[in-house]
């Protein structure tokens, strides 16, 4: 039932029924200083978006190049497919370039398979690749058989990278007793001093590296291994120093469980004290974004205190241990020198051209596609298309800019937001959830769906909403209570009071017209 005058809607849903209440209201590597980029990129998260690349990929570790930001990650497959590895690249954190195949098995003669956590170093005018393959077992390492973490070597960031020295670097467990030579991280301190920390398998070691980081160098004490595990350690040490600390990062848990986490420690050293020490838990899943979050490197933007966290992580609708994607996040550091624990955000701009992590359902006209910066959806007027994310929010605000062009004439167009959704995967049959729209004929409405259809709707009038004008619209969803916003968001339009539906996924939604989305933010309410 529409209703003429308030601004403002008080709603109740109890038993089916709806009883309405109207209210009137107001409405870290070393690299050429001349390569460093001169963008300020100051973030929250990645405003357009995680992942931050199409494609499954884990581990990823960083360097800056010729005045880009580089990842280098491994290729998150089954281990025979793990034959080879990309990098990327972007100016400003938002734009990323492919670079395919900087290093395969091809041109590593002892390497057949595995090829895991590449890790970035300059020096010598030349770019080097650290890398694991074979995944070396300890009885394997005593049968002789060959593997571990290798080095390449090219001229240019984006390879093509070859093998440096035509065997591992690193591929003896006897030596250092625990450590598998995996995942390693190479750090060149401010002294010049290069460090390689690795190892998998709950054990950590670090050893040094000598000025052509093709050998390794001893220690004062006359070793070339020494021991650092923390705690809880499993796997994916980072080095990074801030402002004269040592802060060693790594993974704990099992990398497809749960339980998969990054942990650090803070020393005055590059080599500790970190052993038998308890770390600090900064990143975990979030069962409302996604699972399986580690295995981290770190993005420094030169001259500020501004860093992320790179990491993978795994949608929460994937069951492959294998399905990783990239993803980053801001990292706050306090005045004592702790880091925050992390918040893993879900935004996304359409800054890049792309629509990675969201899903389309139902009948599209021309597809779904992203234009102009913003996600346009094209509905034939047959049934509603649904574009949603794989997220699980309950307490939340979700923002985002609804656009219906001028093209979308019809009284029944509308377009906007849904949330606390059930089904999206079965189809828009079994659809439940809630929906946020604006109407071309000039309204607001919030419609509750049961089984794809909608089971109540309230309508909100005098509120103006036209073709060909964007619109801010928020629904700010706690417990109960929802509110929902248009251009003010300080005014809700819109109160409605239901319990039925409690979390759910994101998304948006379109009908019988074109609409634009742009601007997405979704955060939980604490």
């Amino acid at each position: 039932m529409p209703f003429e005058t308030p601004t403002l809607v008080d709603a109740y849903f109890m038993d089916g029924l709806l009883l309405l209440t109207c209210i009137v209201l107001r409405y870290g590597n070393t690299v050429p200083k001349t390569s460093l980029p001169r963008q300020v990129l100051n973030y929250t998260t990645s405003e357009a978006g995680n992942p931050i690349v199409d494609g499954w990929y884990a581990d990823p570790d960083t360097a800056i190049y010729e005045g880009k930001h580089w990842i280098f990650p491994t290729s998150s497959y089954d281990y025979d497919e793990q034959t080879y590895l990309d990098a990327f690249s972007s100016p400003d954190l938002i734009n990323w370039t492919k670079h395919p195949n900087i290093l395969t098995v091809k041109d590593v003669a002892w390497a057949k398979y595995a090829v895991w956590a590449p890790a970035p170093a300059f020096r010598n005018g030349k770019y080097y690749l650290y890398f694991g393959a074979n995944d070396l077992q300890e009885d394997e390492a005593k049968r002789g058989v060959v593997g571990g973490i290798g080095v390449a070597v090219a001229d240019k960031p984006q390879g093509p990278y070859v093998d440096a020295i035509g065997k591992p670097l690193i591929g003896n467990y006897s030596t250092f007793p625990g450590a598998q030579p995996i995942d390693q991280d190479v750090f060149i301190d401010d002294d010049g001093r290069a460090y390689i920390y690795y190892g998998g398998h709950k054990h950590a070691n670090v050893a040094k590296l000598n000025k052509s980081m093709t050998e390794l160098d001893k220690f004062e004490d006359g070793t070339e291994f020494k021991e650092i595990t923390p705690f809880d350690y499993v796997e994916g040490p980072q080095m990074l120093k801030r402002q004269g600390k040592y802060y060693l990062m790594w993974s704990a848990g099992g990398w497809t469980g749960p339980d998969y986490r990054v942990s650090y420690l803070m020393a005055d050293s590059p080599l500790g004290p970190f052993l038998n020490k308890t770390g600090n838990l900064i990143l975990q899943q979030d069962s409302a974004v996604a699972r399986g979050s580690g295995h981290n490197g770190i993005i420094h933007i030169p001259n500020t205190d501004i860093y992320y966290i790179t990491y993978h992580r795994r949608p929460l609708g994937e069951t492959d241990g294998n399905h990783r994607v990239l993803c980053y996040d801001r990292l706050y550091f306090n005045e004592d020198g702790s880091i925050e624990p992390i918040k893993m955000l879900v935004k996304d701009n359409f800054a890049d051209g792309n629509m990675y992590g969201w899903k389309t359902y139902g009948k599209v006209l021309d597809g779904v596609r992203v234009t102009e910066k913003k996600l346009e959806v094209k509905s034939d007027g047959e049934e509603s298309v649904i574009v949603a994310l794989d997220t699980n929010f309950a307490d939340q605000t979700y923002d985002a800019t609804v656009h219906l062009t001028e093209g979308s004439n019809s009284t029944t167009a509308n377009a906007g937001l849904l949330f606390r959704v059930e089904n999206v995967s079965l189809g828009l049959a079994s659809v439940k959830g809630y929906y946020a729209g604006l109407s071309n004929a000039g309204r607001v409405l919030f419609t509750k769906f049961s089984d794809g259809k909608p089971e109540t709707t309230v309508f909100v009038e005098n509120v103006t909403i036209a073709a060909g004008v964007e619109h801010h619209v928020r629904v700010r969803a706690i417990g109960q209570s929802i509110s929902l916003y248009v251009d003010d968001v300080e005014s809700p339009v819109l109160r409605v009071n239901d319990t039925t539906y409690v979390h759910g996924a994101n998304g948006v939604m379109a009908l019988d017209g074109v609409a634009r989305f742009g601007n997405v933010s979704i955060s939980e309410v604490v």
